[in-house]
């Protein structure tokens, strides 16, 4: 019996969660949070409007290496491999000296220290 409340109780948290922010480029959208947690697989393109409004998003690059990125968000692209916004934005931005690679095709720069990501930044021209 503890169990079917626990379960029902998980359940109702996660309607009324999915409820409350029905949006996907919310971070607090239950699939985003599942996501994030390895418990659901989100559209990632979708994601990245999420991760705009996410404070807690370098946990999703930081410590991992280009293979485990590249692996996780299925391409990456160096910033001349970019489309032309993303390439004149990485020109124009204080990294643009530095290694970075740019996530699919949506607006964020994972910045690299060796192999090893150490931060996550929104490319805004």
């Amino acid at each position: 019996m503890v169990k079917f409340f626990a379960v029902a109780l998980i359940f109702l948290t996660a309607a009324t969660i999915a409820l409350a922010y029905p949006s996907e480029n919310d971070p607090k959208n239950i699939k985003y949070v599942l996501s994030k947690r390895h418990l659901y697989l989100m559209n990632l393109d979708r994601a990245m409007g999420a991760m705009v409004g996410d404070l807690g998003r370098d946990t999703l690059v930081v410590g991992k290496t280009k293979a485990q990125l590249q692996k996780a968000l299925e391409y990456l692209k160096s910033p001349p491999d970019a489309d032309a916004y993303m390439k004149g934005c990485y020109l124009e931005s204080p990294w643009k000296d530095q290694d970075v690679l740019v996530v699919r095709d949506g607006p964020w720069l994972v910045l690299f220290s060796g192999e090893n990501a150490i931060g996550l930044q929104l490319c805004k021209g």
